[in-house]
């Protein structure tokens, strides 16, 4: 079992901790955030044990919409206390994003405009709380100061892995996507990739386990690990295809994660099968059986069966050939490679 730590990392600080949300106001005050706004949602505030005491210390709670990050942020901006705009020479209070991956981007955008900083206390296995990748409030695109990174980070395994079952392991290979897209890239690194492969032999091994006896805190740490490889290394030929089909398609982001997955592996062991040697050993197979494996692992549904829009199919994989990241991946993929490798998954 993953033992709890605090990991300081250049400006960043990661306190792992079982019961991480009830003392979390605790944890920000030992590291300086007395005065805070709060980012949340309904359910995640109605669901985690004494998250009222997050809502009891901040200066205000703001609800974030169910839309994509840029819609969901742009209002917020106005809604900061003070209003950024008008608090020049003013301080901006923290943010603090309680929620999944879109709540915690949610917070990085807004606070890429307004210069707050950003605490994360996720509840899913994004990797959003170790990353500056991020999308900006629609409208105020100009006025970033700059993508934000977390500062600090309080990984409460439990939180993190209180989903049901099928959506655990669809958040799981988006977690395992992570470190997996990684491993290729030209900004890969031997930090990145000890990271990628020790993080996604930790989600492996705890989702073979059955869910009641699960190591939760192993999974856990498994996506704090490909977080931190992805935002190392930067991101490749997976997570372009996903977050196109999110954004234009419309299919769920996870469940997206975990149908691309094994695809994307398959086609990019074809291209550089060196480079995914490690990934194989750690997952327990081989080339031949690894993208066979990573279907195991996440029981991906059909992208058809995800309420996409498949009419607009077409318009993402034009979009997609215009991502700059595609020329990171060997061979540089064709619009047919995309829609065959896409198809394949829907």
């Amino acid at each position: 079992m993953s033992e709890d730590f605090t990991w300081r990392d250049a400006g960043r600080t990661v306190v792992f901790r079982r019961g991480g949300v009830a003392g979390a106001v605790d944890v920000l005050r030992e590291h300086g955030v007395g005065e805070f706004e709060l980012l949340s949602t309904a359910r995640a505030l109605g669901e985690l044990d004494r998250a009222e005491d997050l809502v009891a210390a901040a200066s205000r709670v703001h609800e974030v919409a169910h839309a994509q990050v840029p819609a969901a942020a742009a209002p917020l901006l106005d809604a900061l206390s003070p209003p950024y705009l008008l608090s020049e020479g003013a301080r901006v209070r923290p943010l603090v994003a309680l929620g999944g991956g879109r709540v915690i981007d949610v917070a990085k955008a807004v606070g890429a405009i307004s210069g707050s900083s950003v605490a994360a206390i996720p509840t899913t296995l994004s990797g959003a709380p170790m990353t500056a990748i991020h999308r900006l409030p629609k409208g105020a695109e100009g006025q970033a100061k700059g993508m934000v990174r977390p500062s600090l980070v309080i990984a409460d395994p439990e939180a993190m892995t209180g989903q049901g079952e099928a959506q655990l392991r669809a958040s799981a290979m988006n977690a395992l996507a992570h470190g997996a897209d990684t491993l290729y890239l030209p900004g890969s690194n031997p930090v990145s990739e000890m990271t990628a492969l020790r993080g996604a032999g930790l989600i492996a091994g705890a989702l073979d386990e059955e869910r009641e006896g699960r190591d939760r805190a192993t999974l856990a740490l498994g996506a704090i690990l490909c977080g931190y490889a992805i935002d190392s290394a930067g991101i490749g030929l997976h997570h372009l295809i996903c977050q196109t089909l999110v954004r234009i398609c419309g299919t769920p982001h996870a469940e997206t994660n975990a149908a691309i997955l094994p695809q994307a592996i398959g086609f990019l062991v074809e291209r550089a099968p060196e480079a995914f040697e490690g990934l194989a050993i750690s997952l327990g197979t081989d080339l031949t059986g690894l993208s066979h494996r990573i279907e195991e692992l996440g029981q991906p549904q059909r992208l058809s069966t995800l309420d996409g829009d498949e009419s607009r199919l077409d318009e993402a994989l034009e979009a997609m050939l215009q991502r700059p990241e595609l020329q990171r991946v060997p061979g540089t993929p064709s619009q047919a490679d995309l829609s065959k490798l896409v198809r394949a998954a829907w």
